[in-house]
């Protein structure tokens, strides 16, 4: 298991995790950017108009209205990593890694646009009636090869082939086994309930849901998208407002080192340019979700007689996904003051580096080392050997890092007792394997924890807690909920309507499974079928530039002739 996980890993480094693949989404967004020449902000207006319902027509097709699909898509996107990703961006490239977030979200709002557009231009209906779209059905119809000879190599049904085996296996990977033991996790921790009690609730909730389709899972997602955004807006505001003196110096630290990097402060021991932008970049491509083609398949089930329409309404996602909850988040984080500072935690295992020499934050020359030190620039000697312990107390001189931050006040215990023997390091890392022995201390804490604690530094107190908790509940609900949506067209794809059911109930089950066991080879797995999908899809729009540009042109002439008095910008 140890090896998949690791070829797993070493092929993601090379797709997924590399920095083509970033520029690639990035380069794409920008390059429909220009292209159509800022439609993410001359249509913003019109797709709200949309929303509302302004323009539609009775004979306009589909299983969903656009509300219910923005909702549904939203569900899909809006997970934990709007709650415990923005605070991994922030803890490791700081507050700069925000702004970079936004830019990101800005040209994903363009690339959301391009490939609704065309998945819902060449959505199929099923045999059984339902719609059947996504970048899938664009591709089959319009990535295929046509010879001199006249003769049609239908290469699209295969690179759709690809992109929907990618979809079903994402589904399981992003959309549903991580999301259900986040809950079971979360649950636990805050109210103390057995893991499979949660996974058996939650996987019968989610079967009443998906098995009523898509028009079941759109009225489910229409109420609780707005719900969970709103409580989760409730809870933001709360730790805002109670720490108001920190909102305009928030901002500032936003934007003040966006091309230089965050300097040290407090037990944050700096981050370069590089760090901030690349984790602001993948923090904000991973939570909208733009370019990777799953949206679409939501948005192709919405009822328009025009697929630009429906493209502009997807305008509005990566907004509101990225530009609106995860800035709240990262605003909830940067005023509360918590994200720089050592708290007292557990120190995960993985997550400890014990150095051969002692280190001081309050010497600038070491602060310099353990900074570079962290980022790859210059690396510093770390310990090998046996490390003695006292009543709980490490008795040599050395340093340990802990989440990129020098640890303090650091106590071993065994069973809960001060621990008395040895830790074994090997190349600065812990080889002890006994799960009884447990080192605690004060370090900075990342992910959903430091988001916690934030929630926490408000009007609500201690009571923040919980309104995390229930954030990621329903956060993460929705989000299987989308995806099982996504994966059963995917199946609808390969192999017909009539295979969707079994989908589902392997769905539901894996999903309840999932709850107490452990699901990092299917994590593994799921980081490469993501760049599986963006990367035909991204290939497929590229391709059709020009036919996304006179659909526009189509759309907006058509737009004039039917509503003569409406203000309109040019195509």
């Amino acid at each position: 298991m140890q090896y998949i996980n690791e070829f797993f890993n070493t092929l993601h480094s090379y797709i997924g995790g590399n920095n083509w693949f970033v520029f690639l989404l990035l380069g794409t967004g920008f390059f429909f950017t220009i292209y159509l020449k800022f439609p993410q902000i001359r249509y913003f207006k019109h797709a709200i108009r949309i929303v509302k319902g302004k323009y539609d027509k009775k004979t306009d097709k589909g299983d969903t209205s656009h509300f219910q699909a923005l909702a549904t898509a939203l569900s899909g996107t809006v997970g934990t990593g709007n709650i415990a990703g923005v605070a991994l961006a922030v803890h490791l490239g700081g507050p700069a890694a925000l702004f970079w977030m936004l830019m990101t979200a800005f040209l994903g709002m363009c690339t959301k646009f391009v490939e609704v557009t065309l998945s819902h231009k060449y959505r199929d209906f099923d045999e059984k009636g339902m719609v059947a779209g996504g970048p899938m059905y664009y591709m089959k119809k319009r990535l295929n090869i046509k010879l001199k000879s006249g003769k049609l190599i239908k290469t699209g049904y295969w690179i759709g082939g690809f992109f929907a085996a990618a979809t079903i296996l994402s589904s399981f990977g992003t959309g549903s086994l991580p999301q259900i033991n986040s809950i079971s996790n979360s649950m636990f921790v805050t109210f103390g309930i057995q893991h499979f009690i949660t996974g058996a609730i939650m996987a019968v909730l989610l079967a009443l849901i998906i098995i009523g389709g898509i028009k079941r899972i759109a009225k489910v997602t229409e109420k609780l998208v707005p719900f969970m955004a709103i409580i989760y807006f409730v809870g933001a505001m709360a730790v805002i407002l109670f720490n108001y003196q920190n909102i305009l110096p928030s901002f500032a630290a936003i934007f003040n080192d966006v091309f230089t990097g965050t300097a040290a402060v407090g037990g944050f021991l700096g981050a370069g340019f590089s760090f901030a932008f690349n984790n602001g970049v993948n923090r904000g491509l991973f939570s909208n979700e733009a370019g990777q083609g799953s949206a679409p398949i939501a948005h192709a089930a919405a009822k328009a007689h025009e697929p630009v329409s429906e493209g502009m309404v997807a305008i509005l996602e990566p907004f509101i996904d990225t530009v609106i909850i995860c800035m709240l988040t990262g605003l909830v984080l940067l005023s509360s003051g918590v994200w720089n500072e050592k708290l007292p935690n557990q120190f995960q295992k993985t997550d400890i580096e014990v150095l051969a020499a002692t280190y001081s934050e309050s010497e600038a020359d070491d602060v310099l080392k353990l900074e570079n030190h962290l980022s790859g620039k210059g690396k510093l000697g770390v310990f090998s050997g046996s490390l003695a312990v006292t009543d709980g107390k490490i008795n040599d001189d050395v340093s340990i890092i802990h989440a990129r931050s020098l640890a303090e006040d650091i106590i071993v215990l065994k069973d809960g007792q001060p621990f008395s023997g040895e830790l074994f390091i090997a190349n600065g890392k812990l080889q002890n394997s006994d799960n009884s022995l447990v080192i605690t201390g004060n370090s900075l804490i990342h992910s959903a924890p430091l988001t916690t604690a934030a929630f926490t530094k408000s009007f609500f107190g201690d009571f923040g807690k919980y309104i995390v908790a229930i954030g990621l509940l329903l956060f993460a609900f929705s989000t299987a909920i989308s995806w099982s949506y996504y994966g059963d067209r995917a199946v609808t794809y390969l192999f017909g309507a009539n295979y969707v059911m079994i989908y589902r109930i392997v769905f539901v089950a894996a999903f309840f499974f999932a709850s107490f066991t452990d699901t990092t080879i299917i994590w593994n797995l799921s980081l490469l079928t993501v760049a599986f999908m963006a990367i035909p899809n991204l290939f497929g729009i590229l391709t059709l530039h020009r036919e996304v540009k006179s659909t526009i042109k189509e759309y907006w002439q058509g737009f004039r002739e039917e509503f003569p008095d409406e203000k309109t910008p040019k195509a």
